[in-house]
């Protein structure tokens, strides 16, 4: 009987090539879309499940409370918490510290007289290889590791550096300053795993290992408990040893753990991370409803169609039925039908899913591998996929063909089946779906707009930050200055520790002896020339001075609008006031700037500070280009870094370029949702297509009469779209409110948005109703162009 059925099915494939050929496209692509979607899905929900102790793995979070830091929560921790737990946590195993070189900069280092620049320097405490089973290679990472100034390096690190060369006993030199013994290569970590160090180098070596402090925050922390113990059980400790070692009045923060298995997809609102890889579990749950939206896109006009051809099978099935064909044995014979459609479809789609698979890894930023498709617990998915899209495509059509009457079927003057709301129903609720994808796409590119277009309060633009931070000899620095200067390209230079879009350093700011909560600072050393090269806007007072006497204990401080105002002065009342920020008893308001948007439009401008303290070094010189000839003036900057410090490797970003990562995941989710919008689209007008195709054969006697009574080609074809046309009217009034709600809630994670008018409307109901008058007008002139005597003729 199954096999009868399927060649039925194929004879009805070969008889209406047209009909076929878009059910099965249009399934196709929807069903390309799922399986690449559900890959990603799969592969971010699999980040961390390669570490054997994973169930007992955890991740330190600080809560801050109070107006401090607007009770955010930080994925750093304090280096003296794991030295404090070892004692009086029993229900901790093992703890360990990561430090990434320099609080997340560029490490420069030297082997062999060769300069390499690295970005996966970690300092870390040995308990890290305990912690996540980290496979060695060669050596015993965490025992070597109990020595200080030892390194273990990944085996794509040590042929990048070493080659052929066997690195254990080698040494390496990181920023001029720390010769690091090699004494471990360890296997590179998966792309699925949060950890993605290239050199873990031992903690022993840094200075925080031998002066851990409770105020700096600035340490990834992850804690293996004990197999008994519970996750409360180890916060109630951590909170003991707070206690124990720092006071009420001056704990701004608490501890939480965080499992292992949360820390890919639920942390994209946390701050303060050294993770490059991270997820977002919103993100997954959107890509998820807009795979599931396609798809039943894709079925509703696989539904579509069948319907739309149900006369043509109504004969066929009245005469089944009278020969003694049951309802079931029908019902089989459809879904036979649609199990065989769909089948092809999926092999189309999994085709293309494994063609277009370098495409998808670059819009979503991900690694997906081609074998990831052919693993077991996938196959089982896309057996899922398949049977899910014949139940929901094949439902309609079966259930409903299956129930025709043989007697009304029979009649002339039958159309087999009252059909036509159910089609104009599945019409709109395609383009419902289709028109909320093309106003979420436009209002996500408004918000990408404005967050370019907006003024940030400084000038990004042509400005180039290059590091320092293998520059070991002040003397080095001020000849790059004055070199710099010399070009005729070069407008201004500047030193500063850090820049607008980089974290620099966090404090708190002190209205008077009595402010006991305080305002959260981000506080940066610089120089003189910070103001011209950022282009600030200077309210009162004057900017740092350009000279400071060695050996002067004075902090002069240029602090923003924002702190000024928390302070309760204006900006001309608050030069020559002290002021309290933990820069010692000797810091002065010397200036007062504009405020400006130093971090993302995501967070409301904050406090800042310029000052010339000597607590932090200036790793970065900010040069300002005087004209646009980018690439002859990055030469000749590169040439004057290579010979005044040969030592080093030069490295250097774009202020303008840095400010656009801060937008990364919008960008995607843009990119993306206009993708997956054109191709809703485009299997929508599938749908359109080939109803416009199938209305226009059946009233092709009625457009013959209309022709010969002296009806023309425009009138013909206005007769035949309005129809449709109504009907994406429709979709436009259900789809337009739940677009609305739905970006309004998406545009509340900015601090600085658009606001949403009707424009965004119009445009998408343009769109939607051109792209719907195009598809059907193309059947409907053609309609109208056939000549009358052939219509009528087979009539």
């Amino acid at each position: 009987m199954f096999k009868n059925h399927i060649k039925i099915a194929w004879r009805n494939l070969k008889n209406d090539r047209m009909f076929s050929v878009l059910n099965i496209l249009g399934l196709s692509i929807g069903l390309t879309i799922t399986i690449l979607l559900f890959a990603f899905v799969s592969f971010e929900f699999s980040f961390n499940n390669g570490y054997a102790k994973k169930e007992n793995i955890y991740r330190v979070l600080v809560n801050t409370e109070g107006d401090m830091f607007n009770s955010e929560v930080w994925c750093k921790a304090p280096a003296a918490l794991v030295p404090a737990l070892k004692n009086d946590a029993p229900a901790i195993k093992y703890g360990a510290r990561m430090l990434k070189h320099n609080f997340g900069e560029t490490a420069f280092i030297n082997v062999d007289n060769t300069n390499f620049l690295e970005k996966g320097l970690f300092w870390c405490d040995p308990e890290l290889f305990g912690i996540f089973d980290i496979e060695m290679i060669e050596g015993n990472g965490e025992e070597a590791l109990k020595r200080p100034n030892t390194v273990t390096i990944s085996e794509s690190t040590a042929k990048k550096y070493f080659g052929v060369k066997n690195p254990i006993g080698q040494s390496i030199k990181v920023d001029n300053k720390d010769q690091l013994e090699v004494v471990g290569v360890f296997k590179d970590f998966a792309s699925n795993s949060t950890l993605d160090c290239n050199l873990i180098a031992s903690f022993g070596t840094t200075y925080f290992s031998k002066n851990p402090s409770w105020g700096n925050s600035s340490f990834e922390t992850y804690l293996l408990l004990n197999s008994n113990a519970s996750v409360a059980s180890a916060e109630n400790q951590m909170q003991q040893v707070l206690d124990k070692n720092v006071d009420k009045d001056g704990q701004w923060f608490t501890f939480s753990l965080q499992p292992l298995s949360k820390v890919h997809l639920y942390s994209s609102d946390y701050s303060e991370t050294y993770a490059s890889r991270i997820g977002d579990i919103k993100e997954i749950r959107n890509l998820s409803f807009l795979a599931i939206l396609i798809l039943v896109i894709a079925c509703v006009n696989y539904m579509n169609l069948m319907t739309a051809r149900s006369q043509k099978r109504a004969k066929d099935v009245g005469i089944n039925k009278t020969l003694g064909a049951s309802i079931s044995n029908l019902i089989g014979r459809f879904y036979a039908e649609t199990g065989f459609i769909t089948f092809i479809a999926l092999s189309i789609g999994i085709l293309f899913a494994v063609i277009l698979m370098p495409i998808f890894n670059k819009l979503t930023n991900s690694d997906l591998q081609l074998e990831y498709l052919f693993r077991f617990e996938f196959a089982i998915g896309i057996i899922l996929f398949w049977v899910f899209t014949t139940l929901v495509s094949g439902s309609y059509p079966a259930f409903h063909l299956s129930r025709f009457s043989p007697k009304k079927i029979l009649n002339d003057k039958s159309n087999g089946g009252g059909n036509g709301l159910i089609r104009k129903g599945l019409v709109v609720l395609q383009f419902a779906a289709s028109v909320i994808l093309i106003v979420g796409v436009l209002v996500v590119y408004q918000q990408i707009r404005y967050m370019q277009d907006k003024s940030l309060g400084y000038n990004p633009e042509n400005v180039i930050a290059i590091s320092t931070g293998g520059v070991s000899i002040d003397a080095n620095k001020q000849a790059l200055i004055q070199e710099f200067k010399a070009l005729t390209t070069v407008s201004e230079v500047g030193m500063a520790q850090g820049f607008p879009g980089l974290d620099v350093s966090g404090r708190s700011i002190f209205k008077d002896q009595n402010d006991e909560q305080g305002l959260n600072i981000q506080t940066n050393v610089s120089d003189a020339s910070i103001t011209d090269v950022l282009q600030l806007k200077l309210l009162a007072g004057k900017t740092l001075p350009k000279v400071k006497q060695e050996g002067d204990t004075l902090v002069d401080v240029v602090l923003n609008k924002k702190a000024i105002d928390y302070l309760g002065y204006s900006p001309e009342e608050a030069v020559g006031k002290q002021v309290n920020m933990w820069l010692g008893n000797n810091a002065y308001i010397i200036g007062v700037v504009d405020d400006f948007n130093f971090e993302s439009l995501h967070k409301p401008i904050g406090a800042y500070a310029f000052h010339n303290g000597n607590r932090e070094p200036k790793s970065y010189l900010l040069v300002r280009l005087s004209n646009a000839a980018l690439s002859n003036t990055l030469s000749e900057l590169e040439s004057i870094f290579q010979k005044v410090v040969p030592d080093s490797a030069f490295e250097y970003t774009f202020l303008d370029k840095k400010m656009e990562t801060l937008y990364i995941r919008e960008r995607k989710a843009a990119n993306i949702g206009l993708v997956f919008c054109l191709l809703a689209i485009f299997v929508a007008c599938l749908g359109l297509f080939g109803l416009a195709a199938f209305t226009a054969e059946q009233r092709k006697k009625e457009i013959g009469v209309r022709k010969v009574l002296g009806a023309s080609v425009l009138g013909i074809t206005q007769m035949l779209s309005k129809d449709f046309l109504k009907l994406v009217g429709m979709a436009m009034v259900i789809a337009f409110p739940l677009a609305y709600f739905g970006m309004q809630n998406w545009l509340q994670k900015f601090a600085y948005r658009i606001e949403m008018n009707w424009s965004v409307f119009v445009i998408a109901g343009i769109i939607a109703l051109a792209i719907a008058l195009f598809t059907v007008s193309f059947q409907s002139i053609k309609a109208a162009i056939v000549n009358p005597v052939k219509s009528l003729r087979k009539e």
